[in-house]
């Protein structure tokens, strides 16, 4: 699912426009990013956890030429996630 189709979903669901559908889907986004960028962890029940981690630097290898890389630090957004659908 992209994001229009996310919007376009939660108009139809919450039964409003889709300019307001965006800004809300935005102010969700804009709220989980900031709480990440403080630090933070995000855990919505039922979705999955939202948490940054850091990466030690290590060392890897140039794919075409096999010649040794050192990767630094870094930091990526990891997303757990555990929906489980109800039952129909």
């Amino acid at each position: 699912m992209t994001k229009n189709e996310l919007i376009a979903a939660v108009a139809d669901k919450a039964q409003m426009t889709k300019t307001a559908a965006a800004s809300a889907v935005d102010a969700t986004f804009d709220a989980i990013t900031a709480a990440l960028k403080k630090g933070g962890e995000v855990k919505i029940m039922g979705f999955g956890n939202f948490r940054v981690v850091k990466r030690a630097a290590r060392e890897g290898r140039d794919p075409r030429t096999g010649a040794p890389v050192s990767a630094r630090i870094t930091t990526a957004r990891l997303m757990r996630s555990f929906f489980i659908p109800a039952p129909s």
